[in-house]
């Protein structure tokens, strides 16, 4: 059976284990639409607009491609690029709204099912505090089979954290929606071996602008205070002596800089 669009709420923890420890949980707010009906979907609240400033919103600006294109089109050109079949059925996407026009989605999530009502292939599109996005696909090609989830694995590719390395990898283990709960929970491996966890488990309310409404007033300003918690948490690592990594990309363009500069002088 298809999952419904739905109000998302629950509990984000991550835990890091090596070489220091560390482990904070806190409360989030998270919206599970179908990417077809998001105008509908946002539209039966005055609090909340497409594309338009708004209490909350959704803006097509917010995720990979070009904004101007339908995000069922922008997936089905990904999803090719990396040699992924893109099922023909319904797609939901679990992700936050920006609030006040301000908008910080670490992962989005985009649920693709085939016209048999079958889940096929997840994307998983991560973005970092530089405004850089890296999509990684969860098909059948990484998949690792498991009784009560899906699991899948592959290598990491996009700078995130400055206290982790880039020679790492990932392991996504989700859950099916259901339309009662929702879990996602990540596993970050360093030489075959757990250096920092994450698990968000979610519970599912059917759409509506009730809904909506009691979620903002239980959680206001959810994507502002994702991005105070990211550099609270960095300002504890920092003081905890974590090893810092800086942005591969970053010393790349910063070297480049410096190379023009000499051959200039």
């Amino acid at each position: 059976m298809l999952p419904e669009s739905s109000i998302s709420i629950g509990t984000l923890r991550h835990r890091r284990f090596r070489p220091t420890q560390h482990e904070f949980t806190y409360p989030v707010f998270q919206v599970f639409l179908d990417i077809d009906r998001i105008p509908e979907l946002l539209g039966a609240s005055r609090l909340a607009s497409y594309n338009r400033w708004n209490l909350v919103s959704f803006d097509d600006r917010d995720h990979f491609g070009d904004p101007r294109r339908p995000l069922r089109e922008r997936l089905a050109d990904d999803a090719a690029a990396h040699g992924v079949v893109f099922p023909d059925g319904p797609v939901y996407l679990l992700t936050n709204l920006r609030y006040l026009g301000y908008c910080f989605n670490p992962v989005s999530f985009f649920y693709c099912y085939d016209q048999a009502g079958q889940l096929q292939v997840i994307l998983a599109e991560v973005n970092n505090t530089f405004g850089e996005s890296e999509n990684y696909w969860l098909s059948a090609a990484n998949e690792w089979p498991t009784a009560n989830a899906r699991r899948y694995q592959c290598g990491k590719r996009l700078h995130v954290s400055p206290f982790m390395p880039m020679e790492m990898e990932y392991t996504f283990v989700l859950t099916e929606p259901d339309n009662r709960r929702l879990v996602v929970h990540m596993d970050v491996l360093k030489s075959g071996e757990a250096a920092f966890d994450a698990t968000l488990k979610l519970r599912c309310e059917p759409w509506s602008s009730r809904a909506l409404h009691r979620a903002l007033v239980r959680y206001p300003f959810m994507t502002a205070k994702v991005i105070a918690a990211i550099h609270w948490e960095a300002a504890r690592l920092w003081w905890k002596r974590t090893p810092f990594y800086p942005n591969p990309g970053r010393v790349q363009e910063t070297q480049k800089k410096s190379e023009v500069k000499h051959v200039e002088a």
